[in-house]
């Protein structure tokens, strides 16, 4: 006997379910249904709000694919699915951008090992480099940074065997080393030193026996007034610290007293020029001198003499100017080469105006800087859309000449694609007052945004060409 289900739009079909989602089902009207069509998708390919709802729209029509035993929820949830994503198989976006070496591509499937399926932690890092859409769900939304909002590299040294090179240039080690680090060995030296003479002034008042001969009038002592460890100690902070009080003292009873005293001011003398020398140019050094100069928080793209530019702002709030300052950007984007050489942070150079002068600066006002996208241009061919599936990070670095001390600053910030806004303007922050200009800095990072064309320079340069016929 065979029984008759009767679907939600009034059609009948001779099965125990009905058909479109259980492939055992075999009934007489199942031969007349196209076979499921399988497909691999990238990730280039998104679906867009009108084909979702016509989807939602032709399952809820064809009711003849649905179970009976399905919730009105559950029928929901299976229009939205796309057409090419059938019941028991989880086909999963696989990228075309990056091929690794345990895939195997086959027509429209591409298989993937067992290794390779989640990833190996080489493969995670590259997709990561790279760029790569897919490894979204391994980075969790995370975006490393090589160079991080106030200018720190983020670039960790690994292991390295000849530390000796850093003992030869003791200065510039000591120089790097942080505060806490670098007032631990600038005390360490000083009382080092003078435990170490004290122990040589105790030992040679013991071993003459100026010690046991201490209240001796008639004896003739070569370090006078030294009756123990404490005392010699004295001895020691008063000779190389030139302090000299007069009751404790070197005799001329004694020629090696002599020569341990011109010792420890020789080696005091080192410990004060090095020491001293080093906490004055670990305080004047231009680092601090960076923190007045800022950069805008964006980068906007806009045009400018019907020219596509990309700018952004640099400013110094003292007042006290840069000399010869200049201006510099580096891009830093991984990628593949044709022959699948993989190369990690790859630097560009970005033109700020170098053959024109203006990567010179005058920086008395806060300065706009342009950068001309044309054939040179890494970003020649990028368009809007495009910008926000680059994964790439722009480089600022400001080098100058401190007016005050004579010595060299730079100044370093970073641009990734999130911060690049397409069809902006950055609003003017100087004003005219009585006798002089006025900066606002309030207005300093603030844009608003302008109608214009969201192709690549590239395709307007074609569109041009084709409308003039050439």
């Amino acid at each position: 006997m065979i029984s008759t289900v009767v679907c939600s739009n009034g059609a009948a079909i001779q099965s125990g379910r009905c058909d479109g989602f259980d492939g055992r089902i075999e009934s007489p009207a199942r031969k007349h249904l196209p076979a499921p069509q399988f497909q691999s998708i990238t990730d280039q390919e998104e679906d867009t709000q009108s084909q979702i709802e016509s989807r939602r729209s032709q399952t809820a029509m064809s009711s003849q694919q649905r179970d009976p035993q399905m919730s009105p929820l559950e029928t929901l949830e299976v229009a939205s699915k796309p057409k090419h994503l059938h019941q028991g198989s989880k086909l999963k976006r696989f990228s075309s951008r990056w091929q690794s070496r345990g895939s195997i591509s086959s027509g429209n499937f591409t298989l993937h090992t067992p290794e390779t399926a989640n990833g190996s932690k080489t493969e995670r890092k590259r997709r990561k480099l790279l760029g790569d859409p897919q490894s979204a769900h391994l980075t969790a939304g995370s975006r490393q940074r090589y160079v991080s909002k106030d200018g720190k590299c983020r670039v960790n040294l690994g292991p390295i065997e000849d530390k000796r090179r850093f003992i030869s240039d003791i200065f510039t080690t000591l120089v790097d080393l942080k505060y806490r680090w670098f007032l631990l060995i600038f005390t360490m030296c000083y009382i080092l030193t003078w435990l170490a003479f004290g122990w040589i002034y105790f030992l040679g008042a013991w071993s003459r026996g100026d010690i046991a001969h201490m209240h001796d009038q008639h004896w003739r002592p070569c370090y006078e007034n030294v009756d123990g460890f404490l005392s010699a100690l004295l001895l020691s902070l008063e000779s190389q610290r030139t302090i000299g009080y007069g009751y404790r003292m070197v005799t001329a009873n004694c020629l090696e007293g002599v020569v341990l005293l011109m010792a420890q001011s020789i080696i005091g003398s080192i410990i004060d020029a090095l020491m001293v020398g080093c906490m004055f140019v670990k305080i004047s050094r231009p680092q601090q001198r960076a923190l007045t100069l800022i950069f805008s928080k964006r980068c906007v793209v806009c045009e400018r003499d019907d020219k596509l530019c990309m700018l952004f702002r640099i400013g110094d709030l003292r007042e006290s100017h840069m000399v010869d300052a200049k201006i510099r950007a580096k891009l830093i984007k991984s990628r593949q080469t044709k022959e699948g050489e993989f190369i990690p942070l790859e630097q560009s150079e970005l033109n700020l105006g170098y053959d024109t002068g203006g990567d010179r600066l005058l920086l008395v006002e806060p300065q706009t800087i342009t950068h001309v996208i044309d054939q040179s241009s890494p970003f020649w061919e990028v368009g809007a859309r495009r910008f926000k599936r680059e994964n790439f990070e722009i480089i600022v670095i400001l080098e100058g000449i401190v007016e005050a001390s004579g010595m060299t600053c730079q100044a370093r910030t970073s641009y990734t694609e999130d911060e690049v806004l397409w069809g902006h303007r950055f609003e003017s922050c100087i004003s005219l007052e009585k006798g002089a200009f006025r900066v606002d800095y309030s207005a300093f990072d603030k844009t608003f945004e302008v109608q214009m064309s969201k192709l690549s320079e590239k395709e307007r340069r074609d569109a041009t060409q084709q409308e003039l016929g050439f």
